[in-house]
């Protein structure tokens, strides 16, 4: 819980109130005392942490009395999504030359997979056409599953699916780890017996998730 001597202690209070509100566990949101709690804080801190982000509409308390992440939340999630496109495009743009297949990005948005980035190989006579916005259940496909997985901290190497969303199509993903708050995965599509390509998707998500994170710091 301690802050680091050069960061700002109260901001990283409400960092830490906004991060335990977006784990999945607690989507249905947490009462003063539980955040208290979970934080290691007096309530009278966590009341003020709460009171000062609800006014940037960061949180919002319900008539349950429970505090819930905000609208202002959102707002920056979809702010943050043209440098995410930027720094996954040469990932996804050497998986795809790669493994001859479809390589796309996919974020969790509430229960649904949605695809964010798509990026076909250059040199195959056929692919998968893959459309960017593309929505399913995230418990459809292999990059919705690869996301769950991420989630509920059971991922073991690259998630296949087969058929779920397209007959006949193949879909091999991976959870992009290391970056709080991002829940998304990284995979290909592909017609027919897929290829062997389970750790070229592995390796693109943990190279998506070093370069998300950015430089580690001592």
């Amino acid at each position: 819980m301690a802050a680091r001597p050069e960061t700002a202690q109260t901001l990283d209070r409400g960092l830490l109130v906004l991060q335990a509100l977006g784990a999945p566990r607690n989507v249905h949101g947490l009462s003063m005392s539980e955040l208290a709690e979970r934080l290691g804080l007096a309530r009278t801190v966590v009341y003020r942490l709460v009171t000062t982000l609800e006014a940037r509409g960061f949180v919002s308390r319900g008539e349950d009395g429970r505090v819930r992440l905000g609208l202002g939340v959102a707002r920056l999630q979809y702010a943050v999504r043209p440098v995410l496109v930027e720094v996954a495009r040469p990932v996804l743009h050497e998986l795809a030359e790669q493994s001859g297949a479809t390589a796309h990005l996919t974020l969790a948005d509430g229960e649904h997979a949605v695809a964010l980035l798509v990026v076909e190989p250059t040199w195959t006579d056929f692919h998968v056409a893959y459309r960017v916005g593309s929505r399913h259940p995230l418990e459809r496909g292999a990059a919705g599953r690869a996301i769950l997985e991420g989630r509920r901290g059971t991922l073991d190497g690259a998630t296949t699916t087969t058929g779920e969303l397209q007959l006949g199509a193949h879909g091999v993903a991976a959870a992009v780890p290391g970056v709080p708050g991002l829940e998304a995965s990284v995979g290909v599509v592909t017609m027919g017996p897929p290829p062997p390509v389970e750790e070229l998707v592995l390796a693109a998500a943990l190279r998506l998730g070093r370069l998300l994170a950015g430089p580690a710091t001592g």
